[in-house]
């Protein structure tokens, strides 16, 4: 059996119902394999897009050091800092790692969707590319709306000791901050994907919604709280409002599916 006929994938219509927990297993290698090759090629991408990308998240953290009085300052020009001599390479890395996700989200999002498709019907599986651009989009807005929130995020925390203290952030624990909180928020946002996905499959229904429509914003207020990495006012409301928009429109987008 040659290279090429192990990597093909058996079409939905063959696997669906007859895969064994062997063969399930396979789908799951097959597909993370497929996601990683991904990732890798928008990780060349990213090298590439390093410089743009690093001024986007420094520029949040150059606002505030504008606001440090003068004779407060470290240096005299917006900049962080390193400890460990690996600490330039570990930065480059997170920032050029993380673009290759967001490169490969696309397909990262279509092989999760083709790993769940044996178990649904043929009328569902045609909902791939909704999925996909849908969570993509989503995703994008996430991180763009925690972009947007991250300068007051970042006055809160930085200035809430007082002007008698002057920050002195490391490059590597700034960056993983920054992309925390954008995947943070890239993955609120699908939330209304996983509400529609529900009542799709039948778990789900606009009835149920509703009637534990309470309980859900006191949820997604909790949620809020644990998964922004500041915990910041300001960020756990730009979290928590759009959740509770997205909850409200999946009701709507199942009452049009009659779900």
């Amino acid at each position: 059996m040659s290279v090429f006929s192990k990597l093909r994938r058996r079409p939905p219509e063959e696997r669906a119902g007859t895969m064994t927990l062997v063969e399930h297993l396979d789908e799951l290698r097959h597909r993370l394999i497929v996601c990683i090759v991904a990732i890798a090629g928008g990780a060349v991408v990213g090298w590439f897009l390093y410089g743009p990308v690093l001024d986007l998240i420094l520029h949040p953290y150059c606002d505030y050091w504008e606001t440090i009085p003068v004779k407060q300052r470290i240096n005299q020009t917006c900049s962080l800092f390193f400890q460990e001599p690996l600490g330039a390479m570990v930065v480059k890395l997170k920032i050029v790692v993380f673009i290759g996700l967001v490169v490969a989200l696309p397909v990262v999002l279509y092989q999760l969707w083709m790993f769940v498709v044996p178990g649904l019907t043929k009328k569902e599986r045609r909902m791939a590319i909704p999925f996909v651009g849908s969570s993509f989009i989503l995703f994008a807005l996430g991180a763009l709306f925690a972009y947007i929130t991250l300068p007051k995020g970042l006055n809160f925390l930085l200035g809430f000791a007082g002007e008698q203290f002057t920050p002195i952030l490391t490059g590597d624990r700034f960056v993983a901050f920054v992309i925390l909180v954008a995947v943070a928020f890239g993955l609120a946002f699908e939330f209304p994907v996983l509400l529609v996905f529900l009542e799709l499959v039948g778990v789900l229904s606009t009835e149920k919604l509703r009637q534990w429509r309470r309980f859900a914003y006191l949820g997604i207020s909790i949620f809020a709280a644990i998964i922004t990495p500041s915990s910041d006012p300001y960020t756990m409301l730009a979290m928590t409002i759009p959740m509770w928009l997205f909850y409200e429109a999946a009701i709507i987008i199942g009452r049009l599916m009659k779900k």
